[in-house]
């Protein structure tokens, strides 16, 4: 790979879907492009250019898929997790009295993060059934068609529920499969509608105003410029009052005058107004 070629893909990547590689990357696009170079019986970096310049969408989206996937967890970093279900949820419920209240998980991957919101969700409705039973609608969002199918499909390997899943969880939302994979069971996978989503283009596929956002650990692979347009567009999806949360390293920035900013035990939520 010759320092023109990697500059090339870079400006490839950051046109399809907004992500800034940054210098020294060259080992992550070798190791995530490997497979599509060979599958595609393509010599090196410069013959998928080339072969990109042509339009070939499927291409196009496996380069996509290969290059945003990333590493993700159940209930990453627990915190925000606990104070949704725990202090927020109930909020959602008492200002959206007639209607079910709207989370949108953002660059979703392979499903942990809006699975975990929606079995915070059945949690809460079990200790208050008066608010839970009304229900409520997660939309889950992701570029990648490809780690939408497997989110959609809801089933994991011990390796994967290894990483935040208690055996506790494990065994009341998740059905056993076979001596090695556990599916989420139909009851929470119905809260959730997966939906393909570029976040810097139409967010239509949304369906109508959000109650809250989570925007969690995606935000740093933007331009400070692309990431503040993110930001404008995801405060025009909430409704006044709704609220975003963002990944623990990330920082809001000049969106942040669209925002009220509320510290809770263990971090910060954005109330947008």
């Amino acid at each position: 790979m010759t320092s023109q070629s990697y500059s090339a893909f870079c400006e490839f990547l950051d046109s399809a879907c907004g992500i800034v590689l940054g210098a020294n990357k060259e080992y992550l696009v070798s190791s995530r492009l490997r497979p599509i170079l060979e599958s595609n019986e393509l010599e090196n970096l410069e013959s998928l250019l080339e072969k990109l310049k042509f339009g070939n969408t499927k291409l196009r989206q496996a380069v996509v898929d290969a290059m945003t996937t990333n590493e993700t967890l159940w209930f990453r970093d627990d915190h925000p997790f606990r104070f949704f279900k725990e202090e927020l949820l109930e909020q959602l419920y008492k200002d959206a009295p007639s209607r079910k209240p709207r989370i949108w998980s953002a660059a979703c991957s392979s499903g942990q993060e809006p699975y975990s919101i929606a079995i915070c969700a059945t949690e809460f409705g079990k200790s208050k059934p008066l608010l839970g039973s009304r229900g409520l609608d997660i939309v889950a969002t992701d570029i990648s068609s490809a780690i939408l199918d497997v989110a959609r499909a809801g089933v994991y390997d011990k390796l994967a529920l290894n990483r935040g899943m208690s055996a506790e969880r494990l065994k009341q939302f998740f059905d056993e499969t076979s001596s090695n994979t556990w599916a989420v069971k139909p009851a929470i996978k119905r809260l959730v509608q997966f939906k393909a989503l570029n976040l810097q283009e139409s967010y239509i596929a949304l369906g109508g105003k959000l109650d809250m956002a989570f925007c969690r650990n995606v935000l740093i692979y933007f331009s400070a410029e692309n990431k503040q347009k993110i930001l404008e567009k995801i405060h025009s999806q909430l409704r006044p009052g709704g609220y975003l949360m963002l990944g623990a390293s990330e920082s809001i920035g000049p969106a942040g005058e669209k925002f009220t900013m509320q510290q809770y035990k263990g971090g910060i939520v954005y109330q947008a107004k």
